[in-house]
């Protein structure tokens, strides 16, 4: 059953308004692109260094319950990761003033005494040093890089340049946004974050090469139309497949996000967000800068044949 009729809605009308507040969101995200790099975010401990420590329990436990213990015993900032094995934990703590063997001492004191009817021990314990964690912020750079050059790449053969070149600067905006709004609400950057970066960026993409496919088909056939109704025209004409295909993964994001744990809960956050911006930008930022690279009226080259 048709939820809704046929749409009629003036997308580009407002595109101005909506560039001016994307552009704020923009600045924020290249603010937060900036203190990555320089120690100014809450790095996690991938970036920033630290310990990571794996206990071995005798019975299974609850993460709550661990977490709880480390933040009386003064661990407030660890972060904990359990297995399929339901008695094994590992600890990460960024870098303190301790080493690392009075870090385990400290920790398993704290275990010993909140938990004295679990006896645990320790499997491995591993010490993220500062270059390392630097390394990992440049690889996870390039990663981000290489990804929007692949999308430029692949949507410039599938289309064409200006296609292409309008696809990665959504994508690149969308990155950009969800990164700063990660900052300003101080989350915590891990490797995680660039895995849910780096999945939007796909998301994002898919998105929008179902808007251009539209575009390209009406551009062919619509010879006579003026550019501005026409995208107007194809995005209300996949409308409806995009907000189902955005409202069935939010659904999924959903579950993750309150049933998924504490591990994946920024992830999932970071792609629910993500979704939201992706579809988004696939109408009011990349359908736009395709608009403004020609104008708003037809020349006979727009449209690949």
């Amino acid at each position: 059953m048709d939820i809704w009729g046929e749409t009629h809605i003036d997308f580009l009308g407002k595109r101005y308004i909506l560039f001016a507040i994307s552009g704020i969101f923009v600045i924020i995200g290249l603010i937060a692109a900036i203190a990555i790099p320089l120690g100014k975010a809450n790095l996690g401990t991938d970036f920033a260094g630290g310990i990571a420590i794996q206990f071995r329990f005798e019975k299974p436990l609850r993460t709550e319950t661990v977490r709880s213990l480390l933040e009386k015993g003064g661990f407030k900032d660890a972060s904990l990761q359990q297995f399929a094995e339901p008695n094994k934990l590992l600890v990460r703590l960024k870098r303190s003033d301790g080493n690392l063997r009075e870090v385990s001492k400290s920790i398993g004191e704290v275990f010993t005494q909140g938990m004295p009817d679990n006896p645990f021990a320790i499997d491995s314990t591993t010490e993220v040093g500062p270059t390392v964690g630097k390394k990992l912020q440049s690889d996870a750079l390039w990663a981000i890089t290489v990804s929007l050059i692949g999308i430029l790449i692949y949507v410039a053969w599938r289309f064409e340049f200006r296609f292409g070149v309008a696809a990665v600067i959504a994508t690149f905006h969308d990155v950009l946004v969800v990164m700063g709004l990660l900052y300003i609400t101080h989350k915590e950057m891990t490797l995680l974050i660039v895995t849910a970066l780096l999945t939007l960026a796909g998301y994002s993409l898919t998105d929008t090469v179902v808007v251009f496919d539209r575009i390209r088909e009406n551009l062919r056939k619509r010879t006579k139309e003026d550019t501005i109704p026409l995208i107007n025209r194809s995005i209300n004409e996949v409308l409806r497949r995009t907000i189902v295909t955005s409202l069935t993964t939010l659904l999924a994001l959903v579950a993750l996000l309150f049933l998924g744990g504490e591990v994946i809960h920024d992830f999932a956050l970071a792609l629910f967000v993500g979704v939201l911006v992706g579809t988004y930008s696939s109408i009011f930022i990349a359908s736009p800068v395709l608009l403004f690279w020609k104008g708003s009226k037809r020349t006979p080259s727009l449209a690949k044949s």
